[in-house]
């Protein structure tokens, strides 16, 4: 408490006092947190609206905190509305840093005058550039890591405590590494001629990712052998590669991410020699209300890299489809989708 004397005048005193004051009010506002590259950030102790700049930090926030969330990466497409809460579909598409989607404008992302921002950390990203752009918006920034499916726990618990729904984001991240460990266990009695599997992207079914690349992990992590065997380039992704090249690799099964693609794999001259198209081995990722393997790659793979499992060895993997969907779309976004729900989403 400030003391009145000759040296400190009433006036002076009363300042000091209300400066301190001020402070101490501050300092009830703001907490001090470590992210999850070990950056210090202050944050306010109750944090109402968050801005993800990635399409999976939507998906992270869409699991855990659909009520904080202040804007998109991407628009909702008609078929995934009905797993959404009314609210976000009600936001404005806000862009990000990168991914599928349109670039955020910084002034846009300051009118919607965010709490904090969650930024995805990842090899392939310059994280002092994106920390500027924050600080020039005076945004608070939290990194989160989340490139495999085995960060997801870590990073779903984290979010969860920063954004006071533990309890809900422990259930998530429980069942993650549930899925995990029996994938890991099923895959660990293969034996070592696994099934040839082809990733196909884009409207041709001409791009594809390494082995190597998050955005084919599930495929590794079901057990398949991803015959585009290569260290990735890029954040991207998405490489370019020959008819000539899956002729040669010669896969056994296709797992194709556009219906366009999917189409062309089955009626192109080009690819009738191929063992998965003669055996009619080719399925579309289901992707509502997220993709289930990949862009964005997000926890959905606990759920899709179980569904590939079983298509790649459906003995050693038995797998009830409406049962897991179920349960899953219920403990990440509130929502139990129906068997025709379920029967829409694995054919579209």
């Amino acid at each position: 408490m400030c003391k009145y004397n000759a040296r400190t005048p009433v006036r002076l005193c009363r300042s000091l006092t209300a400066i301190a004051g001020l402070a101490m009010s501050l300092n009830a506002l703001a907490l001090e947190i470590t992210d999850m590259v070990g950056r210090k950030v202050v944050v306010p102790d109750r944090i109402e609206r968050v801005f993800g700049s990635a399409p999976p930090l939507n998906v992270l926030l869409h699991a855990v905190a659909p009520d904080r969330v202040v804007s998109l990466s991407f628009k909702i497409e008609e078929p995934a509305k009905k797993f959404y809460p009314p609210r976000l579909l009600t936001l404005p598409v806000g862009g990000g840093i990168f991914g599928v989607g349109q670039t955020m404008n910084p002034e846009s992302v300051m009118a919607l005058k965010p709490d904090l921002a969650l930024a995805w950390n990842s090899p392939f990203v310059d994280r002092k550039k994106i920390e500027e752009a924050f600080v020039g918006m005076g945004i608070p920034l939290v990194f989160i890591q989340m490139d495999t499916l085995a960060d997801w726990p870590k990073a779903l618990r984290f979010t969860g405590k920063l954004l006071g729904a533990e309890a809900k984001a422990q259930a998530q991240a429980a069942y993650v590494e549930k899925a995990i460990s029996r994938l890991a266990s099923s895959v660990g009695k293969l034996p070592n001629d696994r099934r040839r599997v082809y990733y196909a992207e884009g409207p041709d079914g001409l791009a594809t990712d390494c082995h190597l690349s998050f955005h084919t992990e599930a495929i590794e992590l079901a057990g398949g052998y991803n015959v585009y065997r290569c260290q990735p380039k890029d954040h991207m992704g998405m490489e370019r590669i020959s008819i000539e090249q899956i002729l040669a690799f010669d896969p056994e099964i296709i797992i194709v991410q556009d219906r366009a693609a999917a189409a062309a794999i089955r009626n192109d001259a080009r690819w009738q020699g191929i063992r998965a198209v003669k055996a009619g081995r080719i399925h579309l990722v289901p992707r509502w209300p997220h993709n289930w393997v990949d862009r964005p790659p997000s926890a959905m793979r606990a759920l899709g890299a179980q569904w590939l499992a079983n298509l790649f060895y459906p003995d050693l993997y038995p797998f009830d489809v409406k049962h897991e969907t179920r349960d899953f779309y219920r403990l990440l976004f509130g929502v139990t989708p129906t068997d025709a729900d379920i029967d829409d989403l694995l054919t579209h």
